[in-house]
């Protein structure tokens, strides 16, 4: 945890650079903390930037004394924003706390103590309505525990999102509190339907255009060791994220089927730090994916899961049928979880990055906003998420249905449409003016970044998005 220096005096208000504490995930696998790493080297150009890490051990423990640690570091935290000119919170609510008492009871703390605050939220509640419907129809089956499941789960969100949204009303009639959301029509629903003042609007944007160039000149298969076995000329076709059934990875394994044995899929990710469960053999997904490509099984294991009733086979025969013909263990390959570096990297090998989520409400998404900032070949499952992404970046993403592998492996082979031409408007720079904007105290002109490096990540005010 980095704390701010002391303030300076008030006369030195007009020359000096912003000081502007980010609280977020840092220090942890997973999307918040890699984009917080971005952003922190994105506002360097532009103000001193400290960020204070949530410790994920701490918050979201379940036991009652590591809660109350949870609570004390909250609050040592909150002792220290008043040194700043303004505070970001990066809001995944579930980095807060596990139970909506402690999430809103956290976030009220830190909110209260910023002398102006900022919130990136990453995940937007929708407008919440709870689906009586389901929940009837779930009961009147007499499916009682997935009926109160879904009861329990809506009331949660509605809960959260309405506490949350009516504090930041309140705070607004007292100080600056700026709203960032990932897209327009999430701006529209907090402003429209919420009611909040002052929100903007901003894809996630993670590689500045001359690091990105960089990054693709130097990548070389040498980087991964599974790649240096290849073929040459092979196709790489790469799908990037935590291993989670809503990323729908296994449309592109049965994609795979359809395309030319030259080309090979790659599977960067691995279970997520939070999923790994005790005693698990092995991940469900993990088996999901491994049954989908076939992988360790025989025609014998393919007969029996359609219930044959007998199976005579001598022993010549079980050696033939030791590997089912389908098997794509060859053209398969699972590399893991990397890190930063690593990630764009592979992004900067792969022919094609294909994203083939499921819609399950998310308004934002890291893998997409990376390989756009990569200059990569992307074709996505048109979900609500990326379709509103795409509205940034017009002509630089590929859509096929959710679920169609038919269509996913015909878009690959056909190979990229031309090339547009047009520029991209939506980066890392217009993201640093947009957070300058929103850290600026009243009355305050931040210098002119002083270096040719901090310049590439400070932009005009001109390319904000309001």
């Amino acid at each position: 945890m980095h704390i701010g220096s002391k303030a300076r005096p008030a006369g030195h208000l007009m020359q000096r650079r912003p000081r502007v504490a980010i609280i977020s995930t840092y220090d942890e696998l997973c999307g918040i903390a890699g984009y917080t790493r971005a952003l922190e080297r994105q506002l360097q150009g532009s103000m001193d930037v400290r960020v204070f890490d949530l410790d994920q051990y701490l918050l979201r423990s379940p036991h009652p004394r590591v809660q109350r640690l949870a609570d004390a570091h909250i609050k040592e935290i909150a002792t220290h924003l008043a040194e700043f000119d303004s505070v970001n919170i990066q809001l995944e609510h579930g980095t807060l706390g596990r139970t909506v008492p402690q999430i809103l009871r956290r976030f009220r703390r830190l909110a209260r103590a910023a002398p102006a605050l900022s919130v990136t939220f990453h995940t937007i509640l929708d407008e919440v309505v709870i689906p009586y419907g389901e929940v009837l129809g779930r009961a009147g089956r007499l499916r009682l525990l997935g009926a109160a499941a879904v009861l329990a789960e809506n009331l949660r969100a509605w809960t959260l999102a309405n506490s949350i949204y009516s504090y930041l009303r309140q705070l607004q009639r007292r100080k600056p509190v700026h709203v960032i959301t990932h897209t327009r029509r999430d701006m529209r629903l907090l402003r429209d339907v919420h009611r909040l003042a002052d929100v903007h609007h901003h894809p996630l944007a993670f590689v500045p255009p001359e690091d990105a160039a960089a990054i693709r000149a130097a990548a070389t298969p040498d980087a991964f060791p599974i790649l240096k076995r290849l073929p040459p000329g092979v196709r790489l076709v790469g799908t990037f994220g935590f291993l989670s059934p809503y990323k729908g990875f296994e449309t592109a394994v049965e994609a795979l089927r359809y395309l030319p044995p030259d080309h090979h899929l790659l599977i960067f990710g691995g279970v997520h730090p939070q999923a790994i469960a005790r005693h698990q053999p092995r991940d469900a997904y993990i088996g999901k994916l491994l049954a989908k490509g076939r992988i360790g099984q025989t025609v014998i294991d393919e007969l029996r899961e359609g219930g044959a009733a007998s199976l005579a086979l001598d022993a010549s025969a079980r050696e033939l049928l030791a590997r089912h013909p389908q098997d794509l263990h060859d053209r398969l390959h699972f590399m893991g979880v990397l890190d930063d570096s690593q990630f764009m990297t592979a992004m900067a090998l792969c022919d094609t990055v294909v994203l083939p989520y499921l819609e399950v409400g998310q308004s934002s998404s890291g893998p997409i906003a990376m390989a756009v900032d990569m200059g990569c070949r992307v074709i996505a499952s048109r979900t609500r998420a990326f379709l509103q992404f795409a509205r940034y970046h017009p002509e630089r993403v590929e859509f096929f249905d959710i679920g169609n592998f038919a269509e996913l492996a015909r878009r690959i082979e056909a190979g990229p449409p031309p090339p547009s031409g047009r520029p991209q408007t939506h980066d890392t720079r217009s993201n640093a003016a947009l957070y300058l904007k929103v850290s600026l105290p009243p009355g305050m002109v931040a210098p002119e970044p002083a270096t040719p490096d901090a310049q590439a990540t400070s932009l005009q005010p001109a390319a904000i998005l309001g």
